[in-house]
């Protein structure tokens, strides 16, 4: 599995200049796992419609972001959490490293896309789907697969290339999605012994590898290197704007997706500040932004972007976020025992 070096995202606001002194800016620290390119155009426009803050973004993997915080829980470097998977964010909330907030505007957010107690909110949704490389499938004469069912025929031995869930939050909303897809009594028994564990055995034959990001499947499967990059939407829509030789296929089985949200952390050194950016984060303005690049925003009555299909129009898998988040440590326990090489 190749390293990936920790990317970071730093944008500090400049200082304003108005008539007479100087006026210094609220600073808010601030870790998100959005996409690199997500996170400049966002942070373009808070930029503008926060002018009084100085932002600094630090971009992590999921499971990056994660780790940090808890290596900084007796000393918090960040005051809030922007743009995190959901099943990760609930195993913070026990841990007391999450403080509830409702940001203003809260109560506009339909509920199923927040904590109840206000610890999350949730901005977007995103799917995961096979970006396909079209000139690798025509040179070896390989056929287009529809869905997970597909992607077990031999011929496709080595072309594929799948996130690790243990560091990507895509590559863990797909493992999870199978494994309620493909065991309808996945709640009554061990994770361990649930029946999808079989059919991923089966998908690892043909696997090339496993990766550390969401997005580099389909970086990877673009360049050529592999002909199907198990990754999510929005990267396959950045890809074909590039120019690149892909298609996407969305699982005629159902699409897992993952619910991205924002937080207030405990113990935030600049809570004044966060409190302001995290009302923003939920503004109808910030989820116009979001909607350029995700297929769906937690904002009523806003549209993903044109060349992607309606969300309305997707098959989603059933996402139990409760039962994910409770087991998510025994799910990446037996998936790196059975997995990593």
């Amino acid at each position: 599995m190749k390293k990936l070096s920790t990317v970071f995202v730093l944008i500090a606001v400049s200082l304003m200049f108005l008539t007479g002194p100087v006026m210094a800016k609220d600073t808010v620290v601030i870790y998100t796992s959005l996409e690199n390119e997500e996170v400049v155009e966002y942070i373009k426009q808070a930029k503008v419609e926060l002018p009084d803050l100085s932002i600094e973004a630090i971009r992590l993997s999921t499971g990056e972001l994660g780790a940090r915080m808890l290596a900084e829980k007796n000393n918090p470097q960040a005051d809030l959490v922007w743009g995190w998977a959901v099943t990760n964010m609930e195993e913070f909330v026990p841990k007391k490293m999450i403080k509830p907030y409702k940001p203003a505007g809260w109560d506009k957010i339909p509920a199923h896309f927040k904590d109840p107690n206000g610890y999350w909110t949730a901005i977007d949704l995103y799917a995961a789907a096979f970006v396909v490389n079209e000139k690798v499938m025509e040179q070896k004469k390989l056929p287009v697969p529809k869905g997970w069912n597909d992607l077990l025929n031999p011929i496709y031995k080595d072309m594929l290339i799948m996130p690790n869930p243990a560091s990507s939050g895509t590559g863990f909303l797909q493992v999870a999605s199978l494994l309620e897809m493909l065991d309808p009594d996945y709640k009554s028994k061990p994770v361990e012994d649930n029946k999808a564990w079989d059919f991923l055995k089966q998908l690892d034959k043909n696997m090339g590898q496993y990766i550390k990001s969401g997005s580099k499947p389909a970086k990877l499967t673009a360049a050529g290197e592999y002909g199907i990059g198990c990754s999510f939407a929005f990267v396959y829509a950045s890809l074909k704007k590039k120019g690149f030789p892909v298609i996407m296929v969305l699982p005629e089985e159902g699409a897992g997706f993952e619910l991205e949200a924002n937080a207030l952390l405990e113990g935030a050194k600049h809570e004044a500040a966060a409190k302001k950016f995290l009302d923003w984060a939920i503004s109808k303005s910030a989820m116009e932004g979001y909607a350029k690049f995700k297929l769906g925003v937690s904002y009523p009555g806003i549209q993903g972007p044109k060349d992607m299909p309606p969300l309305d129009t997707i098959k989603l898998a059933p996402m139990d976020f409760p039962w994910q988040s409770k087991n998510r440590a025994k799910i990446l326990e037996v998936w790196s025992n059975l997995f990593l090489r």
